[in-house]
């Protein structure tokens, strides 16, 4: 009869464990899912950095998946974006673009709005005036623009978003890198799976 007894609290107990287990870890595969790669250095804590291009259509088409998976992970895991040039004229310029936008912090005022205007509207950045007149018209000072578009402040910082790109091995935007080493390789279209995953490298 006792031994009856302990027989079930021990099986109640793996129930227990089973349900509070996170189910999902088993089935993320390095090779599948994520590489490690020699990766960048990051501040502490949960961060997620995503690479891409105001040019890229994949970028554009995946943003609102990217978007909800940041709010899912809200107060998580922390998310920043490296703008990538590649050395192409009007993507250098979006680089610039993103540069200026978190310089002044608008990047949430205009980061939809870039988006639209080159893959909706067709109308690409291709000169230091282009971005003058679009930040211009966010209220952004047009002598400050004038100064900071062509400044060695922001040929640093590009220089920066350069070195981030290469160092993180990335061979395509857009890409997803967990905590300057886990790159993501899976990049679901539903905001929830791409979560979890993220979630679970953060933790490695």
């Amino acid at each position: 009869m006792l031994f009856y007894r302990l027989y079930k609290v021990v099986l109640a107990a793996i129930v227990f464990a089973s349900v509070l287990a996170p189910v999902d870890a088993a089935d993320y595969q390095e090779g599948k899912d994520y590489q490690v790669v020699a990766g960048i250095p990051e501040n502490p804590g949960a961060v997620v950095r995503e690479f891409f291009s105001y040019n890229c259509p994949h970028c554009y088409h995946q943003d609102a998946t990217f978007s909800e998976t940041a709010k899912l992970l809200k107060d998580k895991v922390r998310f920043e974006r490296t703008p990538v040039g590649v050395g192409r004229t009007e993507w250098v310029m979006s680089q610039k673009a993103y540069y200026v936008a978190n310089k002044f912090n608008i990047v949430g005022q205009v980061h939809n709005e870039i988006f639209q205007r080159i893959h909706e509207q067709h109308k690409p950045f291709q000169r230091s005036q282009d971005l003058i007149d679009f930040f211009t018209a966010q209220g952004v000072a047009a002598d400050e623009l004038t100064k900071l578009v062509d400044s060695a402040d922001i040929k640093l910082a590009l220089a920066n978003y350069d070195a981030q790109t290469q160092l993180a091995g990335i061979r395509g935007v857009p890409s997803l890198l967990v905590n300057g080493k886990y790159l993501l390789l899976n990049h679901s279209k539903d905001p929830q799976a791409l979560a979890n995953l993220i979630q679970f490298l953060a933790q490695q």
